[in-house]
């Protein structure tokens, strides 16, 4: 399970390697890879990073959460008030990536940007965002964008909330039917309970990509760390 990336394609790629290095030592064990959606928005690099998702899916077993700026993402090619919001919330930094220059950005209006983003953003990265799942369910877990909602069964959660909630899923303290493992909300380290595992350490701001590994009854991490523009991989447990 790889957490929130949004953008930080350099991150991406070195904990792709370190991963599939991993993944080589187990020898011929079935290894599925999820990434728990936002790897857009925020971050430089956010067309890369879906192109490389993309790439990796038609090497090995690759599932796609859609997270939250996923969804504004979608949005904003249909909706002028959509685009607003995702502009302002790390979207401004995809549509960069996309190859426009600042000076023609700053040029547009509203309307005309969103005529622009169907022409710079690939319909096949667009299919690919639309196909993404909301939750998977795997054995005593279940992965998720941001949460669930802990008043209802898993086949009860509504989409909104499994890429948005916050407050009433973190401040939840009873026990739930699975283990979540979740994204969305930024830790300094990744947080971990009873009832759910956060792995989102803040790539873009942070320079710390997590990456949580689920090996029968361990738990591992692999996380890509940038420090002074110098990229490192560190292995560690926990309980």
């Amino acid at each position: 399970m790889i957490g929130d990336i949004h953008g930080r394609c350099d991150l991406f790629d070195e904990l792709i390697l370190a991963i599939e290095q991993d993944d080589a030592k187990s020898g011929d064990a079935q290894s599925t890879v999820v990434l728990l959606g936002d790897l857009v928005d925020r971050g430089p690099e956010s067309a890369r990073v879906i192109e490389t998702a993309r790439q990796w899916g038609k090497r090995r077993k690759v599932r796609y959460i859609a997270g939250n700026h996923e969804e504004m993402f979608l949005e904003s090619f249909e909706d002028k008030e959509m685009l607003r919001h995702f502009l302002k919330h790390g979207g401004k930094e995809t549509v960069l990536s996309y190859g426009i220059k600042k000076k023609r950005y700053n040029e547009l209006t509203m309307k005309e940007l969103q005529g622009e983003l169907h022409e710079l953003v690939p319909n096949k990265h667009r299919k690919f965002i639309e196909k993404m799942e909301d939750i998977i369910v795997a054995g005593d877990y279940v992965f998720v964008h941001a949460g669930i909602n802990p008043k209802r069964t898993l086949e009860e959660q509504k989409a909104s909330d499994l890429r948005w909630i916050r407050d009433r899923f973190l401040k939840h303290r009873e026990p739930t039917s699975h283990v979540v493992v979740h994204g969305h909300t930024i830790f300094e380290k990744i947080e971990h309970t009873p009832y759910r595992i956060g792995i989102d350490t803040g790539a873009f701001r942070t320079g710390n990509l997590t990456a949580l590994v689920l090996e029968s009854d361990q738990r591992r991490l692999i996380q890509a760390q940038e420090k002074d523009g110098t990229i490192s991989v560190a292995h560690t447990d926990f309980a």
